[in-house]
């Protein structure tokens, strides 16, 4: 693993333990070269994965971008990071085992928006209006129906 701020190729393992509820592993590293200390993660990837974008382009998959999408959604609410992140590992692990290489963009953004129903409304509601670019208040009105709708399903 090189190191990040001197970039030499000879870095040492100094700790590792489960993380993401034993999805991943963390690694604390430490360059003999600089004394830069810096965390590393181990994830398993079952394939590489091509999100079809509405375009037509086509891009690798990338795990941080969706983590980044949970972020901005979840901006000054109080949910957990442990929960953000079994959220979005449990995306990843759907798209890898779906047996599928090429995912289509709306298909990830379906994925999003359930899980942010289940970790706070106001995210999915969020959400829900960049990602289905909202224009007028009746757009909100229609989400929130749908969010009512579903509470007095339960």
């Amino acid at each position: 693993m090189r190191c990040p701020y001197c970039q030499s190729l000879d870095t040492q393992v100094k700790d590792s333990r489960p993380a993401e509820d034993g999805n991943a592993i963390r690694r604390r590293r430490v360059c003999p070269d600089c004394g830069g200390r810096f965390t590393t993660f181990e994830r398993v990837q079952l394939r590489d994965l091509i999100v079809a974008k509405k375009s037509g382009r086509k891009v690798p998959f990338d795990r941080d971008k969706l983590i980044r999408s949970f972020d901005i959604a979840l901006r000054k609410r109080n949910v957990e990071p442990e929960r953000i992140e079994r959220a979005v590992s449990g995306i990843v692990r759907q798209l890898e085992s779906s047996g599928e290489t090429e995912i289509a963009s709306d298909r990830i953004g379906e994925l999003v928006m359930e899980a942010l129903k289940s970790l706070d409304d106001v995210a999915y509601v969020r959400f829900a209006s960049v990602y289905r670019n909202f224009r007028e208040a009746r757009d909100f009105q229609e989400i929130l129906g749908q969010l009512k709708d579903g509470e007095e399903a339960e």
